[in-house]
C-alpha cells in the first residue's frame, strides 16, 4: 500500500504550535515544529503568505526521491513569507581538513536561515530570507572572527551523490557575513562538500544536480551565489583536468540561471569544481562593495582583497552566456568575468558596463583552453583584458568600446598569454558619447 504524502502548513498569521498543522486552519504557528520533523519523500512545507517568522530558522531533515521530491513553498495569497533569522539557526561546519590555501578558514559556527543538510530530490521556492545582525561601529562590523552567516546553506557530507536540488524563486537580503572567510556557508546562497564520517560507507560527498534560477540576492556578505567548494580539492591541481575526476569527485549538472545579485560584499556567482556547468542569463550589479580599506580591516592571514563578479573556480568546460555585469568595484581583480584556474571555460553574448577592475580575466597557469568570444564590453575601467599567468587564451569577435585612456591590457596583469582576433574596438569619451 503506498504512503499518503503530507502537507504541513505553518502561519505567522494565525498558526498555533498546538495545531496538528495538516490544514491552514490548523497550521504550525512556528518554523520549530518543522524543524523537529523527518520529512520523506513527497512531502510539502507551506508557508502562509503575508507571514514573518522573526528570530526563526528552516534546517530541513530528509530525503525526496526521483519521483517524489519533498517541497517548501508558500501558500496563500499575498506576499511571500519572510525569514528573519537574525542570527539564529546556529551549526558547526568542518570541511574536516584545511582548504587549498592555508589562509582559508574551514571550520566554525555558521548561521543559515533555511539549512539543506545531506538533503537531495527537493524543491525550494517563494520565500523572502534575511539574516542580520545589529551593528554600530564598521569596527563590530568587520571584526575579523565574527561569525559566518548564509540566508540558504546546502551541505553534502554523509549522503554521498545529492541529487536534484532546485532552489527558485527565492529572494535572499541583508546576510551580515564574515567579509574575510571565502569558502564557509558565508552569504547568500552557498553550496558546499564536506568530509564524510566515513566515506567508505557513504561515498564521495559532493552534487549531481543543483538548479538555481529565478533568484534575487541581495546585500549580502561575502558571496552572492556559490557552487559547490569541496574537501576532495586536492583531486584537482594541475592543468589539464579530466571527465571521471569530476564524475568521481567533484559536481555534475549545475545550472545557474536568470539570477540577480547585487551589492554583494565579494564575488557574485561562482560554480566551483563542476563539470560543465551553465551559468546564463543573470545579473550582477554593484558587487565587491566590501573589497577596500573601509571594510576589509583586519583580515589576519587570509589574503587580500579580491573577488571578480562572474566566474568558475576549478571547474572543465564551464560556459557562461547572456549574462550581463555592471559596476563591480576595485580592488585586486574588480573585473566583471575571470576564467581562473579551470580548463575550456568558455565566456560567450555576456555584456559589461563600468567594472572599475575591467572586463575580462585569465587567471594563473592552470587557467587553459580558455575562449572568449562574442561578448560586449562597454566603458569598462582599469583595463578591458587582464592577462595574469595564464598560458593561453583565445579573444575574438568581441565589441570592445573603450575610453583612450583605458589600456585594452591591464597593465599590472601583463605576464600571461592571449590571441587577440577580428575584435572590434571603439573610442567613446568619457561622457559615454
Amino acid at each position: 500500500m503506498s504512503r499518503k504524502f503530507k502537507t504541513y502548513y505553518v502561519s505567522g498569521i494565525n498558526g498555533d504550535d498546538c495545531n496538528n498543522g495538516e490544514a491552514p486552519e490548523t497550521a504550525f504557528g512556528s518554523l520549530d515544529r518543522i524543524n523537529n520533523l523527518e520529512l520523506n519523500p513527497g512531502d510539502r512545507v507551506l508557508l502562509e503568505r503575508g507571514s514573518v517568522f522573526e528570530n526563526q530558522y528552516l534546517h530541513i531533515k530528509g530525503k525526496g526521491t526521483r519521483s517524489d521530491r519533498i517541497e517548501i513553498g508558500a501558500y496563500g495569497e499575498g506576499t511571500m513569507p519572510c525569514i528573519h533569522s537574525n542570527g539564529t539557526g546556529i551549526w558547526y561546519q568542518d570541511y574536516g581538513a584545511p582548504l587549498d590555501s592555508p589562509s582559508h578558514v574551514y571550520k566554525g559556527e555558521v548561521s543559515s536561515a533555511l539549512l539543506l543538510y545531506d538533503v537531495e530530490y527537493i524543491l525550494v521556492h517563494d520565500l523572502i530570507i534575511t539574516n542580520s545582525s545589529p551593528y554600530t561601529t564598521m569596527e563590530e562590523y568587520a571584526a575579523p572572527h565574527k561569525m559566518d552567516r548564509t540566508g540558504i546553506a546546502v551541505v553534502a557530507k554523509n549522503g554521498g551523490t545529492l541529487h536534484d536540488i532546485t532552489i527558485r524563486d527565492v529572494w535572499v537580503h541583508d546576510v551580515t557575513g564574515n567579509v574575510y572567510n571565502k569558502h564557509m556557508n558565508n552569504g547568500g546562497i552557498y553550496m558546499t562538500a564536506l568530509t564524510p564520517d566515513n566515506e567508505e560507507k557513504t561515498g564521495v560527498a559532493r552534487y549531481d544536480g543543483i538548479t538555481v534560477e529565478n533568484c534575487t540576492v541581495w546585500r549580502v556578505s561575502r558571496w552572492g551565489i556559490a557552487v559547490g567548494y569541496t574537501y576532495q580539492h586536492q583531486k584537482f591541481s594541475g592543468v589539464e583536468l579530466d571527465e571521471e575526476t569530476f564524475r568521481k569527485y567533484g559536481h555534475e549538472n549545475i545550472i545557474i540561471r536568470n539570477c540577480y545579485v547585487s551589492q554583494a560584499g565579494g564575488d557574485a556567482i561562482t560554480p566551483m569544481y563542476s563539470l560543465e556547468p551553465l551559468t546564463e542569463h543573470n545579473i550582477a550589479d554593484s558587487c565587491a562593495k566590501e573589497m577596500n580599506d573601509s571594510v576589509y580591516r583586519y583580515p589576519e592571514d587570509r589574503m587580500g582583497k579580491v573577488a571578480a563578479a562572474i566566474w568558475p573556480w576549478k571547474c572543465k568546460n564551464a560556459r557562461f552566456c547572456y549574462n550581463e555585469v555592471t559596476d563591480t568595484r576595485l580592488n585586486q581583480d574588480g573585473m566583471a568575468y575571470d576564467a581562473d584556474s579551470g580548463d575550456g571555460t568558455l565566456y560567450e553574448y555576456n555584456y559589461s558596463r563600468s567594472n572599475e577592475g575591467g572586463c575580462i580575466m585569465f587567471c594563473m597557469e592552470e587557467a587553459v583552453h580558455n575562449i572568449f568570444r562574442k561578448n560586449i564590453s562597454y566603458d569598462d575601467l582599469g583595463g578591458i583584458i587582464s592577462p595574469a599567468c595564464n598560458p593561453d587564451a583565445l579573444v575574438t569577435e568581441n565589441e570592445f568600446y573603450m575610453r583612450r585612456e583605458v589600456p585594452l591590457i591591464r597593465e599590472s596583469m601583463q605576464d600571461g598569454t592571449v590571441t587577440l582576433k577580428n575584435n572590434k574596438i571603439t573610442i567613446i569619451k568619457e561622457d559615454g558619447k
